[in-house]
């Protein structure tokens, strides 16, 4: 439980009026969250090799069930091992709070160099957090990067402006470059109502300790369309430079349930709404078709039982980007979006309700051919008789964009894949593609937060000269790491 306090003191206006003419700026470098997708990684001690970040957010800690916790395993030449890793939690010197009951620290993540001092640093959401007398009103913490890694050190808290029961605030985070006033990266924050953007005054930050306080914003939500936001992406999808903001969900109001997502477009003046786009509450980024601009992939794995086209398994959409106002759809520049599904001809698997396929989502370059690929999630998927044991997708990138050519798809029944195929493993309910070690191909992560009774598991699959490949492949839980295992929902979340 916290005090009522907020770091954030000084409100920017919000500028929504686009300005024709200017001309684009350069893209930022050296801010590892910042332009296009293939530009971000999660360096936390600045050594060039992408670093893991997972959460374990039903982690019990100092006897606190579910307070959470979250592991970082550091990249290098040979990639990421169980060696060289650490644990933090709100019992860590320098994390701000206490870790107690139910405060799910590590339920959402983020990465971006908020500072611009060259080190990424990591945001971890604990929606559940007690700003008292307030019950989840939810905050998040900011663990600084450095020569050393992520520490816990002056370790700073972020809450809304108006603590509210139920908010959840730092639900969804993201991290990004969205201004080229701001050395350093942005940080969006959702709650059930709200979004709002931070940003550090850089020079100031890295002369003291702990922070001065930051500037913020609140942005107009989602007014296309009431949005209950459930994650978000960043991409530079119109090749100006800046990255753009995603916010997807699912609908509230009178016909809730259904996927959608809000685009804001980076301009010089800041972020401002353009429009919603069907398809949600997954999203990721990256450059499918290898034409410069950053495209747009929403997975809808569930929607209402209205004999609708979205009553399926699961729908994954994408929206290539382009020169002018971002990804696209019917009513931009370009091509509206293309659906896929498991029916869709090449792609492994057969479309069945409650396979909840495109649940998760990461893209990224697996074979490093110059175009990204497409990791998909389906963690209801039934293996034979087992139900909700969950699968995992790859489908490739090239020219002519997302194609079903070399498409590939596992389970724990495949070949060199560890465990076996239990009931409720979920497995793939996150993915993520990841290149700690720096050679072109991504591997990819596959987590079931369900296996071992709640506790847990990651496998990974790594990459070689075809792409992802089970051979080779291998698991790791919370307790690999360092952290309390039991109950933990290891890998409920994995920063993108």
């Amino acid at each position: 439980m916290r005090t009522n306090r907020s770091a954030a003191v000084v409100a920017a206006a919000c500028l929504l009026t686009a300005v024709a003419g200017i001309a684009a700026p350069a893209a930022h470098a050296g801010t590892p969250g910042g332009t296009h997708a293939n530009d971000r990684n999660s360096d936390f001690d600045g050594d060039g090799y992408d670093d893991v970040l997972t959460g374990a957010p039903g982690g019990t800690v100092g006897g606190k069930k579910g307070a959470g916790y979250v592991t970082v395993q550091y990249g290098s030449p040979t990639g990421t091992g169980t060696a060289r890793a650490a644990v933090l939690s709100q019992n860590t010197a320098g994390v701000p709070g206490a870790a107690e009951a139910g405060d799910g620290f590590g339920r959402a993540l983020a990465t971006g160099d908020l500072d611009g001092d060259g080190y990424d640093d990591a945001v971890v959401g604990v929606p559940g957090e007690d700003v008292e007398p307030v019950t989840d009103a939810g905050g998040a913490v900011v663990l600084w990067g450095s020569a050393k890694g992520l520490t816990g050190a002056a370790g700073d808290w972020l809450q809304a402006d108006a603590p509210t029961a139920g908010a959840r605030f730092a639900g969804a985070l993201a991290a990004a470059h969205f201004s080229p006033d701001i050395p350093g990266d942005q940080l969006a924050v959702t709650d059930h109502d709200d979004l709002t953007l931070y940003q550090y005054d850089a020079a100031a930050r890295r002369a003291s300790a702990p922070p001065p306080p930051l500037s913020h914003q609140r942005l107009p939500g989602t007014p296309g369309r009431p949005i209950l936001p459930g994650a978000m992406t960043t991409g530079d999808y119109d090749g100006n430079g800046l990255a753009d903001l995603v916010v997807s969900g699912v609908t509230g109001g009178d016909e809730p349930g259904y996927g959608w997502s809000a685009l804001f477009l980076a301009e010089v003046q800041g972020l401002r709404y353009d429009r919603d786009l069907r398809g949600g509450p997954a999203v990721a980024s990256g450059d499918i078709n290898g034409d410069g601009y950053d495209d747009l992939v929403t997975g809808e794995p569930s929607s209402p039982d209205d004999g609708g086209e979205f009553v399926n398994g699961g729908v994954v959409g994408v929206y290539y980007g382009s020169a002018g106002d971002g990804p696209v759809g019917a009513e931009g520049p370009g091509t509206p979006p293309v659906w896929w599904t498991q029916d869709t001809a090449g792609v492994p698997g057969t479309d069945e309700r409650g396979d909840n396929w495109g649940a998760d989502l990461s893209v990224a370059d697996t074979d490093g051919d110059g175009y990204a690929d497409v990791a998909i999630g389906a963690p209801g998927e039934d293996i034979g008789a087992v139900a909700d044991a969950g699968a995992v997708w790859v489908l490739r990138g090239a020219a002519d964009g997302l194609t079903a050519a070399a498409a590939a798809s596992w389970d724990q029944d495949s070949g060199n894949v560890p465990g076996v195929p239990e009931k409720g493993d979920r497995w793939g309910g996150q993915v993520r593609l990841s290149d700690p070690d720096k050679d072109g191909r991504s591997g990819l992560l596959a987590a079931a937060p369900g296996e071992d009774a709640g506790n847990g598991v990651v496998w990974v699959l790594p990459a070689g000269p075809g792409g992802v490949t089970a051979a080779g492949s291998w698991t790791y839980d919370g307790g690999s790491l360092g952290g309390p295992a039991a109950g933990a929902a290891f890998g409920a979340a994995i920063d993108e």
